[in-house]
């Protein structure tokens, strides 16, 4: 169960990739539990902000609506103290407790040092009620992305998302009240600490603190700017979780990936769109795409995206990907149509079913370098397949716009016509 800090909302949260990443990576080894607290995100406003009682109350109806008899907890930032008096109240429905840039006690005390004074935690209120909606707060929560400007815009459109300013602001000052400090010694859960000795908003010393004070627990030390778990430290949090919960580390699956890239295209398309009409190109189009498609399912390719009259597909195996490429030229013609395909191996990074990378844009200049019928592959290519029964013709070296260096085209040689390949210098 991950219990948000400040604020959250749920759909927003998700068009942010490194916490897509976050997310995908716990949901690996778990079940994972996400929603938004009472007054925030998808939930309903509320006139009161709810206490750290009430929001206990939350997070047991939640886990009873989605059949969670026992949990993990995992509360960063206020959503830290939060998950600390839940474990401690509720021991038999928190199989563990995990707080990240948490805190027992939010302001400064005569026995307390590592927090805010009350006026500064009262002036940082102000503020976010003047300046809310942009980039307020982001500065000391997110700063190794601060001056990103993508960062930047969708950290406003999630606070605006997330609550009202006057909402927010009465939040966190709701927040300079709690202090669970007296609890933590009744917290009996297996117990891991995460925390930044660079944070700027909560002192390391707060998690130091609660890790003299609960028996058992772990305490690690970060070593990156950032108080959001997504920030810079989001791997070795992650890592720390998966091992603390599971025993074992078994790290993030690979989002680089080498494999083979195909673009094709159809040749004179918006000339024969014109001769054909509207209609009737679109039914061409149809078949067109169908017959890519069952080719791709035969050789094992899977495909990306298509726009218009081309296709972009990847392939674990470079045979598999020429042969794909060749059979799609050869059958193309009964529909009347003729395409040119570009193929190249290489490092890809994979996000979300989308692949990107320097080996997407060779490919894709690859494919600008064929003629008629051909299927242009890399000299990467070629060499893989060596041994395959595949034959080539050497093109020549080339220049790829936007690509660094010459590369050398080579053309497979295929029932008497040919496809032409690209490769690396």
């Amino acid at each position: 169960m991950l219990v948000p800090g400040w604020v959250s909302n749920l759909d927003v949260f998700w068009e942010e990739p490194v916490l897509a990443r976050m997310f995908a990576r716990l949901a690996s080894f778990s079940r994972l539990i996400l929603f938004d607290k009472r007054g925030t995100g998808l939930s309903d406003r509320v006139s009161d902000m709810p206490s750290l009682e009430v929001r206990m109350d939350d997070v047991r109806a939640v886990m009873d609506a989605v059949g969670s008899e026992r949990a993990a907890l995992f509360g960063y930032s206020e959503g830290g103290a939060m998950c600390a008096l839940f474990a401690a109240t509720y021991p038999a429905r928190a199989s563990a407790l995990i707080m990240g840039g948490a805190f027992s006690r939010r302001t400064q005390a005569p026995d307390y040092p590592w927090g805010p004074t009350r006026a500064q935690s009262l002036a940082f209120a102000d503020e976010v009620e003047r300046n809310w909606g942009g980039d307020v707060g982001m500065e000391a929560r997110w700063p190794s992305q601060v001056r990103d400007e993508r960062c930047r815009q969708w950290w406003g459109r999630w606070l605006r998302s997330s609550a009202s300013p006057a909402a927010a602001a009465a939040l966190l000052r709701m927040n300079m009240e709690i202090d669970i400090r007296h609890v933590l010694s009744a917290v009996r859960v297996p117990t891991l600490l995460l925390h930044s000795r660079n944070d700027r908003v909560i002192d390391f010393g707060a998690s130091q603190y609660m890790y003299e004070r609960i028996a058992g627990a772990k305490l690690v030390e970060l070593n990156g700017i950032d108080h959001v778990p997504w920030g810079c430290d989001s791997d070795v949090i992650l890592d720390e979780i998966e091992e603390f919960l599971t025993g074992t580390r078994l790290g993030a699956e690979p989002d680089r990936l080498l494999v083979t890239v195909m673009f094709t295209d159809i040749v004179k398309a918006t000339e024969r769109a014109a001769v054909l009409g509207d209609r009737s190109w679109h039914d061409l189009l149809e078949s067109h795409h169908a017959l890519v498609r069952r080719e791709l399912e035969h050789f094992r390719g899977h495909e990306i995206d298509t726009a218009g009259d081309g296709f972009l597909a990847t392939f674990d195996g470079p045979a598999r990907a020429v042969r794909c490429a060749c059979a799609i030229s050869r059958e193309v013609r009964a529909l009347g149509l003729e395409i040119r395909a570009g193929l190249h191996t290489g490092e890809c990074e994979v996000m979300g079913g989308k692949v990107a990378g320097i080996a997407v844009h060779t490919g894709a200049r690859v494919a600008t370098h064929a003629q008629t019928g051909e299927v242009l592959v890399s000299s990467t290519v070629k060499d893989l397949v060596a041994g395959s029964g595949l034959s080539f013709q050497d093109r020549g070296m080339q220049r790829l716009k936007g690509i660094p260096g010459e590369w050398r085209l080579f053309a497979v040689e295929q029932q008497g016509s040919t496809a032409a390949s690209l490769s690396l210098p």
